[in-house]
């Protein structure tokens, strides 16, 4: 797929005001828990964060030298896990017993890209997204600030990616797409010349609609492909 022709790029700086506003869009929000069920709990970090040098993709131009611009931190999973090997994903993982979803969230960002924040970074969560393949996920909204000497875990990561959060403002996202007899559409999101499927991309609608439009739109209901839950 390409990018729609000649489409303005909205920059956002990494910076105290950008902060202050995805944390009062947070708390001003009213949250959707999901049920509880049979379902894995686990928790996924939203980490806002200096561009830097780029997000290393097709269709993405690479930054000339240190950017400030806005950025989310996204992963390539590691081909050798069992499962969801290679797919896009944002840090995170199960919720141990005795932790909170902020906890987890914080303790996979340290484990899987080396980030090391405490509780002070949090700014708040989106709306719980069960999965098909048997999990709730929890998204935590997180501050990373410059993010400088983060490095993959390769037991879990093959590589991480510092994507701008103008490319998920363009005018051709969310992309919706029927696949088999779900009542809801598959929801993607165009990144560069390729694109991020639901789950992960649920909650970067989501992020989007939220914390940067300002608008409380719901994500729950749309489908994943196939192969996001086999």
């Amino acid at each position: 797929m390409s990018r729609p022709p000649a489409q303005a790029v909205r920059t956002l700086a990494c910076d105290a005001t950008l902060r202050e506003r995805v944390r009062q869009q947070l708390q001003s929000f009213s949250l959707q828990v999901a049920a509880p069920g049979q379902h894995h709990a686990a928790a996924v970090a939203v980490a806002l964060a200096d561009e830097g040098l780029g997000a290393d993709l097709p269709g993405i131009a690479q930054s000339a030298g240190w950017s400030t611009q806005a950025a989310l931190i996204l992963t390539r999973r590691s081909a050798s896990l069992r499962k969801h090997a290679n797919q896009w994903a944002l840090p995170g993982g199960r919720i141990d017993a005795g932790e909170t979803a902020e906890q987890a969230a914080l303790r996979e960002l340290a484990e899987e890209v080396n980030l090391q924040l405490d509780a002070s970074a949090v700014l708040g969560r989106l709306d719980d997204f069960v999965t098909r393949s048997g999990f709730v996920i929890t998204p935590v909204v997180v501050w990373a600030g410059a993010a400088r000497h983060m490095h993959p875990n390769p037991a879990e990561v093959a590589s991480i990616h510092r994507i701008p959060v103008a490319e998920f403002l363009r005018a051709d996202a969310p992309m919706l797409e029927r696949e088999g007899a779900g009542e809801h559409p598959v929801l993607r999101m165009p990144v560069g010349s390729a694109w991020i499927a639901a789950p992960t991309a649920a909650v970067l609608y989501q992020f989007r609609e939220l914390c940067i439009e300002g608008r409380s739109t719901r994500v729950a209901h749309f489908e994943q492909p196939a192969f996001a839950w086999k």
